[in-house]
């Protein structure tokens, strides 16, 4: 251990996205990765048990957000903090002003060269007071200001998703996806005729979805609404959607009355 390093700890649900900032520190000198953790709850304990210095800080998290960690820990202890966010449509002014920096996936090398910059240099000039000062005005924000709209984003819906492909990133946007469907571990994302896969659970997909997009018909499978082209019965009563490219998804008996409401056979 090197008692000058870096100390850093990396919060984010998507292991993707864990090991790119792992990956990225490994090529830093004088970095120590703390910690590597997957949700809100472990964040805030990690926080106070490891004490890191810095924290990439993934704000869109199911349960307990990366704003909802911060409110947890408080501004004034809260170390040195990159936000990472994949939704750069929000009023993101708030965190650019709150914390040392912020990330919006996917973001490339220099991008992320130039976070660490800022971070080191604002510890070494111990300006984490400072910091303190600007994360408290960003959770006392009242409603309809940009602060206030940039910690909505924390509760925000996915717009696009990385997938890794032959040692690649590739960014698919979730206005493309026909259907998602489970995998064992993994889910495939069903775009036109390419098929990519995600280690990720249907559970936190179906959380991360515009719900007015997007209708879970089977514990195995979400499809977009507006690629249904007909909801089918088929032989011994079970059900069916067959979406507009003619492919077909099963349907649990348990979610036909709420699919009808959905696409408006039901009221």
């Amino acid at each position: 251990m090197n008692p000058t390093a870096l100390r850093v700890l990396i919060v984010d649900d998507e292991a993707l996205a864990r090991q790119r900032l792992a990956d990225l520190l490994a090529r830093e000198q004088a970095v120590e990765i703390v910690g590597q953790i997957d949700n809100g709850d472990a964040a805030v304990k990690a926080i106070r048990d490891l004490a890191p210095d810095l924290v990439f800080l993934d704000v869109q998290m199911p349960g307990r957000t990366g704003i909802d960690v911060v409110r947890e820990i408080g501004a004034t202890q809260m170390p040195a903090t990159i936000f990472v966010t994949a939704y750069d449509q929000y009023a993101l002014t708030a965190f650019d002003v709150a914390a040392i920096d912020y990330l919006v996936k996917p973001f490339d090398d220099e991008r992320f060269e130039l976070a660490l910059s800022r971070a080191r240099r604002a510890i070494e000039l111990r300006e984490i007071g400072a910091l303190s000062t600007r994360l408290r005005t960003l959770l006392d924000a009242p409603t309809g200001t940009p602060a206030a709209a940039s910690a909505a984003a924390g509760r925000g819906y996915l717009e696009r998703i990385a997938v890794e492909m032959r040692g690649q990133i590739r960014v698919v946007p979730v206005e493309e996806i026909d259907a998602i469907t489970a995998s064992g571990p993994y889910v495939e994302l069903h775009v036109g005729d390419r098929t990519y896969l995600v280690r990720e659970r249907m559970q936190t997909l179906e959380e991360r979805l515009d719900p007015q997009q997007f209708a879970r018909v089977h514990r195995s499978v979400i499809v977009r609404l507006d690629r249904i082209g007909a909801l089918l019965r088929e032989a011994g009563g079970d059900y069916a959607v067959r979406l507009k490219n003619g492919k077909q998804h099963p349907v649990s008996r348990s979610r036909v009355d709420q699919l009808q409401r959905w696409i408006g056979v039901l009221p």
